[in-house]
């Protein structure tokens, strides 16, 4: 287990009941590599005729570009490249990339009971949201999932009327509105203002949002903590943890579960590492 330094800088210790926590959900809240992962292999598989079916490291080095958050997207680039390759054009549209994509992940039964999504191990738990809540902090979701799936997942954890913004709501990340319209929505339903957004993520676009909130918000402080998403392997887990750091994380977990309340990331920060 990593433990890893919190750089305190950007926090005030005396914030603490005024923070609010926004969650990513894939590889987050919910194992997604035998799901979204695994349709977004399975989509540039078939329109590649079966040439080229990418590894789970090779969708690591697209996403640590930090602009395919979304997976529709990352698919039609993966397969864009492949084609390049042999020196050839696309000949596939992305609405075809959508459809084919959005079969294996939501199968074809009207409650997804065969699809990919149906399958998805729960990261979090139930009493993991009420702890929070229970300790006064306001939490809520920022997503580059589609309302519904989102909404999905959540709804296995007996999590009603969340705060949630999906893709249908802002612009993608690492564009930082999404984390901000969350924060002003958490706000409200708490009827109090924060003065620190915490945001919980697993990619390098996650980890940019942040980066990129503090420019275009400077009324809060801001804390990014990289989480390592369960696809990732022993041997490559120091690797991913400083891809996260070098692009704004200032703690990396090795799971959502390990930042509770107990954590403080407010207070003693700069004593606690983790030994390796």
């Amino acid at each position: 287990m990593h433990y890893n330094m919190i750089e305190t800088s950007k926090v005030d210790s005396k914030l603490l009941n005024t923070s609010i926590f926004v969650f990513d959900i894939d590889g987050v809240i919910r194992d997604v590599s035998g799901s979204y992962r695994r349709a977004l292999a399975d989509t540039v598989e078939h329109f590649t005729k079966a040439a080229y079916r990418p590894t789970s490291e090779e969708i690591d080095e697209l996403k640590a570009e930090g602009v395919w958050n979304n997976d529709w997207e990352a698919s039609q680039e993966l397969i864009k490249r492949y084609f390049q390759s042999l020196g050839k054009e696309i000949q596939v549209s992305y609405e075809a990339i959508v459809e084919f994509f959005q079969i294996r992940y939501r199968g074809s039964n009207p409650d997804w009971s065969d699809g990919y999504i149906a399958t998805e191990p729960l990261i979090a738990t139930t009493k993991y949201f009420q702890d929070l809540s229970i300790a006064g902090i306001g939490w809520g979701f920022f997503s580059g999932a589609t309302r519904a799936s989102a909404g999905y997942v959540l709804r296995r954890l007996d999590i009603n009327e969340p705060v949630l913004i999906a893709m249908e709501d802002a612009a993608g990340k690492p564009d930082p509105t999404g984390l901000l319209l969350a924060a002003k929505q958490i706000e409200m339903k708490q009827a109090n203002a924060a003065t620190v957004i915490v945001y919980v993520g697993d990619t390098v676009a996650d980890m940019l949002t942040v980066v990129k909130a503090r420019d275009f918000d400077p009324s809060y402080q801001y804390v990014a903590v990289g989480v390592i998403p369960p696809h990732v392997s022993e041997d490559l887990r120091d690797r991913y943890t400083a891809l996260l750091k070098e692009n704004g994380a200032d703690m990396v977990l090795n799971s959502v579960l390990e930042l509770t309340p107990q954590l403080n990331l407010l207070q003693d920060i700069a004593a606690k590492c983790i030994r390796t």
